[in-house]
């Protein structure tokens, strides 16, 4: 699968769009254009809406007020206003803003759901939007204030907000007033919106999917980086390899079970100490011995998550949908985020088991009583120097704050718009918290990325098991070795954290093995 930094154009026509894409088009600046088909999509929707609201026909959001107004007739000439209002009334957001690739995926999901044509917006909407991510201008999006139900409407206002050149953006590094970031980009922001296009905006899941989908993206590459890391531990703990083999694991038949034990398999193939040590015990603890149905158990839970993204990323989730081959203008709840609340849930769930797991092995290692025959805190002058002894106690304090984050958002719920929106979804919540536990995890994967090559080198000198690695555990010490020297007394270790955090978050290590699965 193309790695989204390759990919250069994305065309949106409402069906086609990948997570590749949403990450080569958020994250890496890929540029978008527009599908012929879909403008043609746009435009038939486009007139039937200004036929309903020629003939006064009632319909939700065109000829009404919005939620608990949706009794309340709206004059023709007053919807233009309508839509405006619904904007400026909505930015309600607070807090710390997403940052710009968030906001990025959010821009290019909300173009993609409206190029399927069934929204009633303008072409010219979608056409400014595709214009604003070109030529990067940013909306400032708060992350506080979405209920995940009737789309995410606070953040989705403020996104539209810079469309009509009000509110805030980023433009070239500087937080700017809306008109002018685009006017410095060149860009015509619209005189107004027009009936329909303020729901066609605000209604929808993009906030959470674009959270949620980015953070997915960058959970499927932890996931592979935790094989890869786990097998360094292996090796430093002079694990078992019987407990990996292939029909060992095809018994029981899950898929991200037989994927790990594989990777495993191969990353450690060739490794002289682990040669050398096998029938040391008869088996490893958990930690060790059951990596393939923890990590594989993760890896089965991100591709279920996957499977939902999939579709959300090409869904329409406005309200209400307008059918123009027979003019029907159906309300539903298409907009309401519980498709996307419970996998973003189930992510959080996910990637803290991959940092608890990661924590209990860096506690072995550390821990003499359990390291089989390494240095206590992996030390080489214990007491004076206390080694390793705080690594553990830092990665200990991530693993438990993602217990008290994967408590699902989902679960919850509380009224609005007097008791019209009852039942919402917290969706984008829990979107915003698989984040924090995925940053988490992946500080606590690098503190045992360092922890294991400080017990590798110290197996080394003990020596009764040989030097060798495998190769691509030996690429992964050497790049580590690179950055992070041996610990041999006591020094401020947070330099070192940082330079390993850098090399597990910016994914150079697959990049040394880029066959692991």
């Amino acid at each position: 699968m193309e790695h989204p930094k390759e990919i250069r154009r994305v065309v949106l026509d409402g069906r086609s769009l990948s997570l590749e894409a949403l990450v080569a088009v958020a994250r890496f600046g890929a540029a978008v254009e527009l599908a012929p088909q879909a403008r043609e999509a746009m435009a038939r929707s486009r007139a039937l809406v200004e036929k309903i609201a020629g003939e006064k026909r009632v319909a939700y959001g065109i000829t009404t007020g919005f939620g608990d107004f949706a009794t309340v007739a709206v004059p023709d000439e007053w919807s233009s206003q309508l839509s405006t209002n619904l904007i400026l009334s909505h930015c309600t957001g607070t807090g710390d803003p997403y940052t710009v690739e968030q906001v990025r995926g959010m821009m290019v999901l909300r173009a993609n759901a409206l190029c399927e044509g069934l929204s009633g917006v303008r072409p010219l909407l979608v056409e400014t939007l595709m214009e604003m991510l070109n030529r990067g201008v940013t909306p400032v999006v708060p992350q506080k204030g979405s209920l995940g139900a009737s789309g995410d409407l606070a953040p989705l206002s403020h996104m539209g907000l810079v469309l009509l050149g009000r509110g805030e953006a980023f433009y070239q590094g500087r937080r700017l007033p809306g008109g002018e970031a685009m006017e410095l980009a060149g860009i015509r922001p619209l005189d107004t919106l027009v009936s329909k296009e303020g729901l066609g905006i605000t209604n929808g899941t993009c906030a959470m999917t674009s959270v949620g989908g980015l953070h997915l993206y960058d959970a499927l590459q932890a996931a592979r980086t935790a094989d890869l890391i786990s097998s360094l531990t292996l090796t430093a703990l002079t694990g078992q390899l019987d407990a990996f083999q292939e029909r060992l694991h095809a018994a029981r038949g899950h898929r991200g079970q037989m994927l790990v034990a594989e990777n495993l398999r191969r990353l450690t193939e060739g490794c002289e100490i682990l040669e050398r040590c096998q029938g040391a015990r008869v088996q490893d603890a958990y930690a060790l011995r059951c990596i393939p149905q923890v990590h594989g158990a993760v890896r089965d839970a991100l591709e279920f998550i996957r499977s939902k993204v999939d579709i959300e990323l090409n869904a329409v989730t406005d309200n209400p949908l307008l059918f123009p081959e027979d003019e029907a203008v159906l309300s539903g709840g298409n907009f309401h985020g519980e498709p996307m609340a419970l996998p973003f849930d189930f992510l959080g769930i996910a990637v803290a088991e991959l940092a608890s797991i990661s924590e209990r092995r860096i506690e072995r290692m550390v821990n003499a009583a359990l390291s089989n025959g390494l240095t206590r805190f992996l030390t080489t002058e214990g007491g004076v120097n206390s080694g390793f002894m705080i690594v553990q106690y830092t990665a200990a304090s991530m693993a438990s704050e993602n217990k008290v984050l994967a408590h699902p958002a989902c679960v919850d719920s509380i009224p609005s718009s007097a008791n019209q929106e009852d039942f919402v979804s917290m969706g984008t919540t829990a979107a915003r918290k698989a984040g924090t536990i995925l940053e988490n995890t992946r500080s606590v994967l690098a503190y045992e990325l360092l922890t294991a090559c400080q017990a590798i080198d110290i197996r080394r000198r003990e020596g009764c098991f040989g030097q060798g690695l495998s190769p691509a555990g030996e690429a992964v010490f050497r790049r580590v070795r690179e950055r992070v020297a041996f610990l041999e007394k006591d020094r401020e270790l947070w330099p070192d954290i940082q330079a390993v955090e850098a090399i597990v978050r910016s994914g150079e290590l697959l990049e040394l093995v880029p066959w692991i699965k």
